[in-house]
């Protein structure tokens, strides 16, 4: 499958894994519409891209945001008269148990990963239609089942399963392709920020000298998604092994995490 002539927008393209997608998309021939809350962070992505002779431009905003996601969709049909691929990517992640959690940390995490993938593709879906277009939604292992000191945001990503479900469904009949991408661990950039148990942004450690996934490698399987026009992908054999660990054999994994529940306290996943 060519991406030539596509027209795909990123959401959260700024920086890690939207970037990587948006990097391998424009390398791959499609018109890229980069997206994020830091113009400037927005501006050395497109810089870089058009370097490399691509055809990229921006739209500054948080999704979560019902007008700033419709805005974004009104802006890709003004320039370019069409969408093809609509990633969702924008997330958020948080740390601490839920006992000790601000009452306000579930709304946050809620709101980036859950409203701020269900605007976007609210208003992306009569132009999907037309083309017979891709919506894909990043989710993570955290989404198969319920990690400790991750609750809102495994909460967050379990329920974009239901929602990629409900959609492919409803809109079989415009043969879109709903592809949802179950990420395992992945390198951070310096200085990445999660949310802490007081609702407050905190420095996430180092995944240096750890064995993760690179933010390329995710991008390579989110493009082999939209290629095959697969349901789900599960990335790392790791995380294959948790999914069907998870489907049938559920005691098991609890037993497992509980043995473990020191190293996630620790880390986080």
């Amino acid at each position: 499958m060519s991406f030539s002539k596509k027209i795909a927008i990123v959401t959260g393209s700024s920086q890690g894994i939207g970037k990587a997608i948006a990097v391998l998309l424009s390398q791959n021939g499609a018109t890229v519409i980069l997206n994020g809350r830091n113009q400037e962070k927005l501006n050395t992505v497109e810089e870089e891209l058009k370097a490399n002779n691509s055809d990229v431009c921006s739209f500054c905003g948080d999704v979560s945001d019902e007008k700033v996601a419709e805005n974004l969709i009104l802006f890709t049909l003004q320039k370019f008269g069409k969408i093809d691929i609509l990633v969702n990517n924008v997330g958020v992640s948080m740390r601490g148990d839920f006992a000790d959690l601000a009452p306000n940390v579930f709304k946050k995490v809620f709101t980036t990963n859950v409203m701020g993938k269900i605007f976007p593709t609210k208003f992306a879906i009569p132009s999907l239609r037309k083309t017979k277009g891709s919506i894909i939604f990043i989710s993570s292992l955290a989404g198969i089942r319920g990690l400790p000191t991750l609750s809102a945001y495994s909460a967050s990503k379990m329920a974009l399963k239901s929602f990629a479900d409900s959609i492919r469904t409803e809109e079989v009949s415009h043969k879109l392709h709903v592809g949802l991408i179950y990420v395992a661990i992945t390198e951070i950039e310096e200085n990445k920020t999660t949310i802490g148990e007081n609702g407050q942004e905190v420095i996430l450690n180092t995944r240096a000298n750890k064995k993760v996934q690179t933010t390329k490698q995710v991008a390579e399987a989110v493009l082999q998604n939209l290629k095959t026009r697969k349901n789900i992908s599960i990335l790392s054999g790791l995380g294959i092994v948790n999914y069907y660990m998870q489907k049938f054999f559920p005691r098991l994994v609890d037993k497992i995490i509980l043995a473990n529940l020191a190293k996630f306290k620790s880390e986080g996943k």
